[in-house]
């Protein structure tokens, strides 16, 4: 049995993207981009604030199964350039204030949609 998971916010019901899945205690969160929910906007001036988007864009959607940060329990983040590396892990660690943040892989890509430079996908446990 599975169930969809949303973003409080987020009202793109019949799009044929799903922000999360829940089955079996785990969410599975597809990759988050830059994109302010309910809009077109993209948030990508620097990549610090690309990144800062797509976490809050993450922390919604576990918000939305009622969960946290701290329930992550596997990321996986797609950049379009390894230069950007150091920067994207300087905001990423600023959201696991609290115990070891989730296992992790980096993934250097040609391109992602719409032009955005970072994306990231993630699995959160329940207990």
């Amino acid at each position: 049995m599975k169930r969809t998971v949303r973003a409080p916010e987020d009202n793109s019901t019949g799009t044929p993207f799903t922000p999360g899945v829940e089955a079996g205690g785990f969410i599975f969160i597809s990759g988050q981009i830059c994109q302010v929910f309910n809009t077109k906007q993209l948030k990508k001036d620097t990549i610090a604030e690309e990144t800062q988007q797509v976490m809050e864009n993450l922390g919604a959607v576990l918000k939305g199964a009622g969960l946290t940060y701290e329930h992550l329990v596997k990321c996986t983040v797609y950049i379009t350039n390894l230069q950007y590396y150091a920067e994207v892990n300087r905001v990423y660690q600023t959201f696991f204030t609290q115990g070891d943040p989730p296992a992790r892989e980096t993934i250097g890509v040609h391109e992602l949609p719409r032009g955005v430079n970072v994306m990231i996908s993630a699995i959160a446990a329940r207990g």
